[in-house]
């Protein structure tokens, strides 16, 4: 199928004035604030180090349209400067080599452009262990930074052997390219039932990434710190959307952010996810905020095979866009690179905290975040109202503000998406993912309002042109 995107960072002049200082943001702070700490002020001192700042005349204060720190401080960058290349390139070649498969790419991916600092490569034994069993690692000062997702690298029985006691593996990819080199690794056990236990909940058969990653990787973890060649590239027409950690804190500093709101979704853009986040944008307007910019940011990496495909997904959020459900000069919309685990609770902390890398101070979470259903009984694998709830008491997530959105469903009688009003539940209807791809599948448009009509027909085409590939595929009867 043909696909025309077109990438939403505004490239006109700033349209907002000077974002206003905020003496006490924290005042009159509406009840759907769901947190356990205070609103971190939006100023800073002069002597405080900042990566990007907007001065005020006649002040002591500094405002920083990059609102929050990354983790640990700074944003850790991976990637070989372009003088260095060629000689790491030829040190790479002489180094055993250890093949990434394509998910292990995304993770080096997600790694060199700092989503997961102050991580600084694949983990060793030790922050494999603080992430399993505390969600969490120690950095140097003593604090602690939120990880909830070990961030390993497997290797089998044969390429460990073949490392020997070689201090430094280079990386190749699925395509035979030099990818990276891992130095001062360190390879221990890969207890894969711990692994799947601690991050899930469970061991039942039939979770997508333990099927697809974890059973069939090797029984080895190998560590160390990554120096990725070259910015890792997908050549599949999305790389423009693929925008850095570093690149979107410049962009939210562009556009005088006075507050970023992170939106994270797997899914196609209907009208009730647009309704929540014109909504929060109107409460932190309430709140005193003159310029919050929506982070609209799409999971990217591996996703289970029912899920809607990325670039199906991208072009459905960019007719949401040029249909004005959604404004684009006060929306940022990129792709987040990391795969999905379907984790519940212990996944979604790993959402949040690479937004706050990104420089998002607000993550919008909603019902059953990284959620999905059990795989081998009825009903859901985590309690639905569980993510938020860890979120706001997860170590190392302080500073980042939590907002749970009310429940939005099809209001009937307005004939639009709406917030449930359960004094007349009988007039909402709930149209799950599930119940959306069969309209699509079958050509059957949904309720009017439920999504912009530009953003269905790209939903339509997609299982049209699937429902083709089967027929072609099908073996031709032959009449006798």
């Amino acid at each position: 199928m043909s696909l025309t995107i077109k990438l939403h960072i505004s490239t006109s002049p700033n349209f907002i004035s000077q974002p206003k200082i905020h003496q006490n943001p924290t005042k009159d702070l509406p009840k759907y604030i769901y947190q356990t700490n205070p609103l971190r002020p939006i100023f800073v001192r002069h002597q405080r180090k900042m990566s990007s700042i907007s001065t005020t005349s006649n002040q002591n204060w500094i405002i920083k349209s990059s609102l929050i720190d990354p983790d640990g401080g700074s944003l850790v960058d991976l990637v070989v400067p372009q003088n260095e290349r060629n000689f790491k390139i030829s040190e790479a070649e002489s180094l055993p080599k250890v093949g990434l498969t394509k998910i292990d790419l995304e993770w080096v991916h997600v790694l060199s452009e700092g989503w997961a600092s102050p991580l600084k490569g694949f983990m060793r034994e030790n922050e494999y262990l603080q992430s399993l069993h505390f969600n969490s690692l120690r950095i140097q000062d003593g604090s602690f930074v939120n990880m909830s997702l070990p961030i390993v690298l497997a290797i089998d029985d044969q390429t460990k052997m073949q490392i020997g006691s070689s201090p430094n593996v280079a990386l190749v990819g699925p395509n035979g390219d030099l990818v990276a080199i891992l130095r001062s690794i360190e390879i221990y056990k890969h207890n894969k039932e711990e692994r799947v236990a601690r991050t899930w909940g469970t061991t039942a058969p039939g979770l997508p990434y333990v099927e697809q990653v974890i059973t069939p990787a090797g029984n080895w973890l190998i560590g160390g710190e990554l120096e990725v060649l070259t910015e890792i590239k997908y050549n599949d027409g999305l790389d423009h959307y693929r925008i850095s950690p570093k690149e979107l804190r410049n962009e939210f500093d562009r556009r005088e952010a006075d507050a970023v709101f992170a939106f994270q979704l797997r899914n196609p853009v209907h009208n009730g996810h647009a309704l929540l986040m014109n909504d929060t944008r109107k409460r932190l307007l309430d709140m005193g905020y003159k310029n919050p910019i929506l982070l609209l940011h799409p999971l990217g990496g591996f996703t289970k095979a029912d899920d809607v495909p990325l670039d199906v997904r991208m072009e459905q959020h960019s007719k949401v866009l040029e249909d004005g459900i959604l404004d684009p000069q006060t929306t940022v919309v990129a792709i987040f690179p990391s795969p999905m685990h379907y984790a519940g609770p212990t996944e979604v902390q790993w959402h949040a905290k690479a937004r706050i890398n990104a420089g998002a101070n607000f993550y919008i979470v909603g019902r059953d975040p990284a959620g999905m259903g059990h795989p081998t009984e009825k009903r859901d694998l985590y309690d639905p109202d569980h993510g938020k709830k860890v979120l706001s008491m997860a170590p190392g997530l302080e500073k980042l503000n939590i907002l749970p959105f009310r429940v939005a469903a099809y209001d009937t009688v307005a004939k639009k998406m709406a917030f449930f009003d359960p004094s007349r539940a009988k007039e909402f209807l709930f149209i799950s993912g599930t119940k959306m791809r069969t309209y699509a599948r079958s050509g059957e448009n949904p309720p009017d309002g439920f999504m912009c009509p530009g953003g269905w027909k790209v939903l339509v085409n997609y299982y049209a042109s699937l429902q083709e590939e089967e027929e072609t595929k099908q073996p031709a009867t032959v009449s006798s």
